[in-house]
């Protein structure tokens, strides 16, 4: 049993990581952090020594992007193990100092990817791996929707989204989880990238981006994300899809229609659906690597540092490249 310490009790620890790990049979939250409030909780703690003084043999990092750094300097000197929520670091240059700490004192960091552990993702890694539908030669990975819309119910700006397209947009943000899985299926590298980017907002930051990768095996991706998809409406939907198009076949994936399927030479395969997330089984995973000192499934430091790059890079590049305002 490993006393796990959280860092950061926001919206995404409180749905999705807290109780990952407290369903956890090998893991046990011991502790939390967070610097504004304490919560409600036996170890909660606002000083951050205090904290790493608990007893703690792990630490979650779930706060927002800004302050990963900090956190994993800070786990780096206690020579403690770390699950840090994505995006890893708000750049290369981050995340590299990351690493190297992490390295320094022997310990192993991960960067945290809840979308591979959904069956769904693992299942299309099988039938990816299985060349059940050949050699993959292009996937579309749409995620658009409002990030819960511009505005409160009482008119005021809705802050969790400002701040992220603050941050670098939905391509830094949510758009790292569909580079993660690309990577991830395929087993190939990013050789190349190339971003698009529409705004119906006001942020320096596209609000609407597309996303093209060359990889190592020939095949193209393309992402597109949005953070302005009925973000003003009073009605908000969102779009949720994989299709991976390969030499024998597709493989389609659409949240919306709670559908998942397989259509090659042998007819159409019908799987049964699951969301795109799974916090449990990545936290399953991490109590394994705990364990054992090592994961084929989690996602590597290298491999999270990649995934920022390149982000932030398409992303910088969409606003170099902005046409002049009329």
């Amino acid at each position: 049993m490993k006393k796990i310490g959280l860092m950061g009790c926001g919206m995404v620890a409180r749905y999705g990581h807290l109780p990952a790990i407290q369903q956890t049979a090998d893991l046990q939250l011991h502790a939390i952090y967070d610097p504004i409030a304490s919560q409600d909780f036996p170890h909660a703690f606002t000083d951050v020594e205090a904290f790493f003084r608990s007893g703690i043999e792990a630490v979650t990092i779930t706060s927002p992007a800004p302050c990963h750094k900090d956190n994993v300097l800070a786990a780096a000197r206690h020579g403690l193990p770390v699950l840090c929520e994505k995006p890893l670091a708000l750049d290369r240059t981050e995340a590299e100092a990351m690493i190297t700490a992490m390295r320094q004192a022997n310990v192993p960091l991960y960067s945290a990817f809840c979308y591979r552990f959904s069956p769904a993702a693992l299942k299309i890694r099988e039938l990816v791996r299985t060349g059940a539908i050949g050699e993959v030669r292009s996937l579309r990975l749409i995620y658009i929707w409002s990030l819960h819309g511009k505005y409160t119910e009482t008119g005021t700006i809705q802050k969790r989204r400002a701040d992220r397209l603050l941050e670098g947009g939905p391509m830094v943000d949510c758009g790292t989880h569909q580079i993660d899985l690309a990577t991830f299926w395929l087993d190939s590298p990013v050789t190349r990238f190339h971003g698009h980017g529409a705004w119906v907002d006001e942020y320096e930051a596209p609000d609407h981006m597309w996303l093209h990768l060359d990889h190592a095996s020939g095949a193209h991706t393309c992402v597109e994300i949005s953070y302005s998809y009925h973000h003003t409406a009073k009605n908000r939907c969102a779009q949720f899809s994989y299709e991976l198009i390969g030499t024998r076949g597709v493989i389609r994936y659409d949240v919306g229609q709670q559908l998942f399927k397989m259509e090659n030479e042998t007819g159409e395969h019908r799987f049964e659906f699951h969301g795109e997330k799974d916090f449990a089984g990545m936290y399953a995973e991490w109590a394994r690597a705990l364990h054992s000192g090592k994961s084929d499934l989690l996602t590597s430091a290298a491999a999270g540092m990649r995934v920022v790059e390149i982000a932030r890079e398409a992303t910088n590049q969409v606003i170099r490249d902005r046409p002049p305002q009329r």
